[in-house]
């Protein structure tokens, strides 16, 4: 059984990697040739880029995991989903809350958008910490003496 999961674990993982280095490379490019002249055209653009690698994950939650999402919203809350600017604070009951939030935001047609408040030491990690930084989302070191100004 641990043989059969590792046969679909580790190309997965691979999979994930490299295009992972490639979304950053295009990233990066992007960051240096496009976002000095437009940051608008960058965010577009970068929009799209990022919503590849994240997509991969979402997909990994379906397929894989099975995750199932239970929304409890009216029906305006429900019809302006993804057209209207939303802050979600989630209640971290796990390590991948941010991940449900991706699932929820890719069903909303808004997933490239997301942004996230994240520990600093996050924006480190290959390939998902480094597109979350080239998608400047927020970076918190939970010392409000040097996060109250990147909050404001």
């Amino acid at each position: 059984m641990a043989i059969a999961a590792a046969a679909v674990i580790v190309p997965l993982g691979l999979l994930f990697f490299i295009s992972g280095l490639v979304v950053n490379l295009i990233q990066a490019v992007c960051f240096v040739t496009i976002r000095p002249l437009s940051k608008n055209t960058y965010r577009r653009i970068n929009r799209w880029v990022a919503e590849l690698l994240w997509l991969e994950l979402v997909w990994i939650v379906d397929w894989w995991a099975g995750v199932k999402i239970k929304l409890f919203v009216d029906r305006e809350t429900y019809r302006l989903m993804g057209k209207e600017h939303a802050l979600v604070v989630s209640n971290h009951k796990s390590d991948i809350d941010w991940l449900v939030g991706w699932v929820l935001a890719q069903r909303s047609g808004c997933l490239g958008s997301t942004l996230a408040v994240m520990k600093k030491s996050s924006k480190f990690l290959p390939v998902i910490g480094w597109s979350m930084w080239f998608s400047e989302y927020l970076f918190l070191e939970r010392n409000w003496a040097k996060d109250e100004s990147t909050l404001k």
